[in-house]
């Protein structure tokens, strides 16, 4: 149900470019019409703004139910640090956060996570841009799960693309769900998207592109 606050993310994320509409081929190897690159956001007031739909989306679900959250190498970075900032800023809610660099470090400190040390028994949340077939979540438990014994329970996306993961009739929000027990929570999804497009009549070829290619590749 496309309400106030969606239509207004999705503006947002269209006026940053984010949103884009052509064919694009996603980490899964589909062409999509439609494609959602959060590494195009590079203004103080869009990660500002960006961080606050974030945090919303988090005090919503989970409020202050957890110890720490991860921001996934590279989009997750900016994300997390974001939403992290929004929380303590908008609802008190501060909590530490922390990274990983895909290039494991020699010297210093070494090692490839960044800011907060998770502990055993740490609840952590993973704030993350979009998921489409769940290749990124399947590289990024094992992180994880290596630097401690963590409970991973939910995980925070801008974009629920609704497409099916590896298994036939299956979304990979369902089989990250089955496999490792996150609770995927987005802020939109590809029927919000969809649905904002119907009242533009310029987009009526686009539509045309994303209903097939929902047809194809979505469960909704």
């Amino acid at each position: 149900m496309l309400n106030n606050e969606k239509k207004n993310f999705i503006e947002f994320m269209m006026s940053a470019d984010v949103l884009r509409f052509g064919e694009f081929k996603t980490k899964s190897g589909r062409l999509s019409p439609y494609f959602v690159n959060t590494g195009n956001y590079k203004t103080g007031s869009q990660i500002d703004t960006l961080g606050k739909y974030y945090a919303a989306l988090v005090k919503e679900t989970v409020g202050d139910r957890f110890d720490a959250m991860f921001g996934p190498a590279y989009k997750g970075i900016p994300l997390a640090a974001a939403c992290a900032g929004a929380l303590a800023r908008e609802y008190g809610i501060d909590k530490p956060y922390f990274f990983n660099r895909k290039e494991v470090k020699d010297h210093g400190e070494g090692g490839s996570l960044i800011g907060y040390k998770p502990a055993d028994g740490d609840n952590v949340i993973i704030i993350e841009d979009v998921i489409t077939a769940g290749t990124a979540v399947r590289e990024t438990v094992p992180v994880l799960k290596a630097a401690a014994d963590v409970k991973l329970t939910d995980m925070f996306i801008s974009v629920n693309r609704c497409e099916v993961g590896t298994t036939p009739g299956k979304t990979a929000l369902m089989e990250v769900k089955e496999e490792f027990g996150i609770t995927v929570h987005s802020i939109i999804s590809v029927a919000d998207i969809h649905e904002y497009l119907e009242g533009k009549p310029e987009y009526a070829a686009v539509l045309k592109l994303m209903d097939a290619y929902m047809e194809k590749y979505c469960i909704l």
